[in-house]
């Protein structure tokens, strides 16, 4: 048996070499750095914090007066002809003037019922609210980086137990067809092995394409070409057994992305129920203007017509526009807001119910997948040391080909079993993790 053990070994280790190319290999840390750098989701979501930001940097410029220019200048040619009662003619064509006109308005708002002030906190609140979105994104797509990437672990192992098949399978082969050469087998098990045989031979080469197209999945997320899947990745899938229900629900209301944009959201509504009501109060204003006005003619029309004038006006003063009746218009928009606040109210509560349903169940299938985990290994374990007995008891000729196939089978769905227990409890440490909001630290 101790020969058996050796020669599956060589042949697993062969099958693995050969099918394996010189790759470099892209760790998890780098997959995430790289997610990080170049994910259009997160691209995204930094381009709309930036436009918040940015509409923020100018929010204090609503204090400021406003301030407006104009200046024109007109040229006129006139040519007027006359004859009046008394028989006397009048041509006064070919008068030119040149007018030039220009003005300075300012108007300052120096009160409208507080209504700059909210609007310059709900620019603000917007800007935050920007920021928990690219968190949130962050959060979110490292969660999918990690379960990306151990998925190709998985089918690593996969491909990896698929070879452990192959090299028992084509031992079968060969002592199937060694009895029968020998007269102490039918021809039927040699058949047999040798279908069986290139049934996991085309697995494994399906395998193999399951690995590539994987690849292109976290690619899609790391924003690089599909073409450049020539890395490979660790098959280990390291896991954390020592997570508990109290350390992951403490804070987390205060700590989950979802919820703390579900929070400023309310927290938005509100502000903008200020600014609704600001629309009742009058809006007190301070207005100045410079007005200067010149015009020249190279002659005058009549004796008593200027061929030059020149005005300067400056003036100033205060103005109030007192809301009396809109249509009702500014109550509509108070109610509007409150209902808002009501809406992002009822999100919140309903974000925090979901919340708390999303945690159970992702911890009870954290705590499922853990003991699933510590049973497949024990039956791999067994699974394992009975195709070994199988293959020598078929060996010595005590045993037939059928109960070595179905010791194999046994040994294949008990890896499979234990591949994707171990897969599981990954995605359920990360689900778990991220609801967290802990995946960035």
């Amino acid at each position: 048996m101790k020969l058996i053990r050796i020669f599956l070994a060589g042949i697993f280790s062969l099958l693995l070499v050969t099918g394996a190319k010189a790759q470099q290999v892209l760790t998890l840390e780098q997959a995430i750095d790289l997610g990080l750098k170049n994910n259009f989701d997160i691209r995204l979501a930094k381009n709309d914090a930036a436009v918040a930001a940015n509409d923020n940097a100018y929010a204090n410029f609503a204090f400021a007066p406003r301030v407006n220019g104009t200046a024109s200048k007109l040229w006129t040619n006139t040519g007027t002809k006359q004859e009046f009662g008394n028989g006397n003619k009048r041509d006064t064509s070919g008068i030119k003037n040149r007018q030039f006109q220009g003005a300075v308005n300012l108007n300052w708002t120096l009160f409208d019922g507080l209504k700059m002030f909210a609007t310059r906190q709900r620019i603000q609140a917007i800007e935050i609210l920007g920021e928990m979105g690219v968190k949130n994104q962050v959060e979110n797509t490292i969660a999918a980086i990690i379960n990306s990437y151990y998925n190709i672990a998985q089918q690593k192992q996969q491909l990896r137990a698929l070879a452990e098949q192959m090299s028992i399978s084509e031992e079968r082969v060969k002592l199937s067809d060694a009895k029968f050469q020998t007269g102490l087998g039918p021809k039927t098990d040699w058949l047999q092995a040798k279908v069986d045989y290139n049934a996991q031979r085309a697995m494994w080469l399906r395998q193999q394409t399951t690995i590539e197209q994987s690849k292109a999945s976290l690619n899609q997320l790391l924003a690089i070409a599909d073409e450049s899947t020539n890395y490979d990745v660790h098959d280990t899938i390291p896991v954390n057994l020592a997570l508990s229900y109290g350390e992951i629900q403490e804070n987390i209301h205060q700590t989950n992305p979802q919820l703390q944009m579900a929070k400023q959201n309310l927290e938005i509504s509100r502000i903008a129920l200020k600014e609704a009501k600001g629309d009742f109060f009058p809006v007190l204003s301070f207005n100045s203007a410079y007005n200067f006005n010149q015009s020249r003619a190279n002659a005058a029309v009549n004796q008593f017509s200027p061929v030059f004038n020149q005005n300067k006006v400056f003036n100033y003063g205060f103005s109030a526009t007192v809301p009396i009746f809109n249509g009702l218009n500014v109550h509509r928009q108070v109610k509007n807001a409150k209902l808002n606040i009501e809406y992002q109210q009822l999100a919140l509560d309903n974000q925090q119910s979901q919340v708390n349903l999303f945690l159970r169940n992702a911890f009870k299938d954290y705590e499922y997948y853990k003991m699933s985990l510590t049973l497949e290994e024990e039956s791999v374990d067994l699974a394992r040391e009975n195709v070994m007995v199988a293959l020598e008891r078929f060996r010595q000729g005590v045993s037939t080909t059928l109960e070595l196939k179905e010791a194999q089978q046994s040994l294949e769905l008990a890896a499979y079993r234990l591949i994707q227990a171990r897969y599981n409890t990954k995605i359920s440490e990360t689900e778990l993790m991220r609801l967290k909001g802990t995946l960035l630290k």
